[in-house]
């Protein structure tokens, strides 16, 4: 049997991801900071939920302390990590850059110390495509440069790029950097959109709507992001010396066995048709409150998701009116609204 240690089980796509992995039969080991970035209540009832699988266990503790990640993940001995634990929002970065450094940078590189400590079969790690940052080149394609980010958080995450490769060039450590692509569903976080939109015109508050909705996201269902993590897994990059002749479409290093991964649905959809697909299913109009780009935003993210189908056989495909009524329903059973 597989063992996964997971960072970030509970957070939104921590838990989800867990909960896919528990229900294929595999062994999760946890590690959670409980930060109070948002309501820790949600994030301890993700946790409860996982208790209830006995192939789960977790500990509680910060991405920075090494020794106290180190002690873990040596009693737990994974095959498989997938490093998920980050300090997330594009907006939070320009309040306290600092979290990002400590969680997103130290932390990262602690994680990456105990994958090459522990010689783990596999290490995979969450990026954004908040690092195409400038690029207007769409759908994004991982091959390309991303040297424009324009928000700490995408400095982070670019830079948790660049020490992974290194890393899997200096130890041979295979290494699977996935891209979200603005993800919602169920037990989602309360800072996104999607969540706040739902929470305004069911209670008959304005929500903000940035660039006046001239926006377009690539919505990513959460159970659709995790299952292709999932096959991930078992896509192990190549070393060097195995790789043969890499094709046209891949992002597989030529120097370490490290790849670069989109996952997102491959549409970009209009923020204005998002928020209507919202009204409908809440069974209200919005009160809307339009206002300019904010600071580090960009106004378009796509996918192009060739690389994970190629690779893994699968696509996400969730409509994002069907998304939408799941979320909307979960969320209307959780606040018994």
């Amino acid at each position: 049997m597989t063992k996964v240690l997971v960072t970030g089980t509970a957070g939104f796509i921590g838990f989800h991801l867990a909960q896919h992995l528990l229900d294929e039969g595999y062994e999760v080991v946890g590690f959670d900071g409980m930060t109070d970035y948002y309501d820790v209540r949600i994030k301890e009832r993700r946790h409860q939920m996982l208790l209830q699988n006995e192939k789960f266990t977790c500990q509680i503790g910060m991405l920075e302390d090494l020794e106290g990640l180190r002690q873990l993940a040596t009693q737990a001995r994974p095959d498989v990590i997938v490093h998920l634990a980050a300090q997330a929002g594009v907006r939070y970065s320009l309040e306290n850059p600092r979290a990002y450094v400590d969680a997103n940078l130290i932390g990262t590189f602690n994680v990456m110390e105990i994958a090459r400590e522990l010689g783990v079969d596999h290490l995979l790690m969450a990026s954004t495509s908040s690092v195409y940052g400038a690029n207007d080149e769409m759908p994004f394609d991982e091959r390309e440069k991303c040297d424009t980010p324009l928000t700490f958080y995408a400095a982070t995450k670019k830079a948790n790029e660049a020490m992974a490769h290194s890393y899997a060039h200096l130890w041979n450590l295979p290494v699977t950097m996935f891209r979200f692509f603005t993800v919602y569903g169920p037990w989602g976080r309360p800072d996104m959109a999607l969540f706040k939109f739902t929470k305004g015109i069911l209670e008959g508050t304005p929500i903000d709507i940035y660039n006046h909705g001239e926006m377009y996201r690539d919505f990513t269902y959460v159970t659709d992001l995790v299952r292709g993590i999932r096959l991930l897994i078992d896509a192990v990059p190549q070393r060097p010396e195995d790789k043969g002749e890499i094709a046209d479409y891949d992002s597989l290093s030529p120097a370490a066995p490290f790849r670069v991964v989109n996952i997102g649905n491959s549409d970009k959809v209009r923020l204005m048709d998002f928020v209507e697909a919202i009204e409908a299913e809440c069974g209200g109009e919005a009160k809307k409150n339009f206002m300019e780009m904010q600071m580090g935003d960009v106004p378009a993210t796509w996918a192009d998701a060739t690389l994970l189908h190629e690779l893994t056989g699968y696509r996400p495909q969730t409509d994002v009116k069907e998304g939408i009524r799941r979320f909307v329903a979960w969320y209307r059973d959780y606040y018994q609204v």
